[in-house]
């Protein structure tokens, strides 16, 4: 049967219209704050592309209006499957903007409900993280830090496991602070900025840290590191992640 679905959302930040359209229309702006490497050919017949390990997803750009309105939609899979998004851009006295955020799509089948929850909870934790970058780190570029634990087959188990490596309860709320130590990397310090049943965010002066229950059933880290030091942390990541199942 499948389902239709619309999320919107909208937030007050404080960035100018540019830097807000800089975040989310060019390649390193989007990789400050979203999953994987993304580029994006600009213009009303460009595309956006999101690569995470060997898959990269294809978006056509639908509506190209810098710097107040953006939209792209996914390839329509045979089943009818696909997700769109569309941002809307609004200056504000005082050099704030308002964002927002107009998310679509469809899932097929007749268990769409887990399917939906997950996006719905992952979704609300990339547009926060947005939010964060545009808040604290507009017109900075991060460096994203993308990596995949083995195959979880008991979630509160190996999420509280998460929590507790952090130095973090199991129930982490924002605001709590964080001082968490990763073998082989500086200190973590900071506080969480994010929390709901899917997703974790820390935000530190230099860094935000996402820790994602992955829709393919493993623990994702989707890291964005504003440090100068450009040094690859990625195996770093992948073996402490291996051994919280251990």
């Amino acid at each position: 049967m499948g389902h239709h679905w619309e999320q919107r959302d909208e937030a007050t930040v404080e960035a100018s219209v540019e830097e807000v359209w800089e975040a989310i229309a060019t390649g390193p702006g989007i990789d400050s704050w979203f999953m994987g490497r993304n580029e994006v050919d600009p213009g009303p017949d460009g595309a956006v592309r999101t690569t995470m390990g060997t898959f990269t997803m294809g978006s056509a750009i639908t509506e190209w209006e810098p710097p107040h309105r953006f939209a792209y939609r996914g390839t329509d899979s045979p089943d009818g499957r696909f997700v769109a998004f569309e941002y809307l851009i609004e200056g504000r006295d005082q050099g704030s903007t308002v964002l927002r955020l107009v998310s679509s799509g469809f899932l097929p089948g007749d268990d769409w409900e887990d399917e939906f929850e997950a996006m719905r909870l992952g979704g609300a934790m990339y547009f926060a993280t947005l939010v964060a970058y545009l808040d604290h780190f507009a017109g900075r570029t991060g460096r994203p830090v993308t990596v995949s634990g083995p195959p979880v087959t008991d979630w509160p188990t190996a999420w509280a496991e998460l929590h507790r490596a952090l130095g973090l309860s199991d129930s982490p709320r924002v605001g709590d602070p964080v001082q968490a130590t990763v073998p082989g990397l500086p200190s973590i310090e900071g506080v969480v900025d994010f929390a709901n049943p899917h997703a974790t965010g820390i935000r530190t002066p230099d860094a935000l840290y996402r820790f994602v229950r992955g829709y393919f059933g493993s623990i994702v880290l989707g890291h964005h590191i504003f440090a100068h030091d450009d040094t690859d942390t990625t195996q770093t990541w992948q073996a402490w992640l291996n051994g919280l199942s251990a």
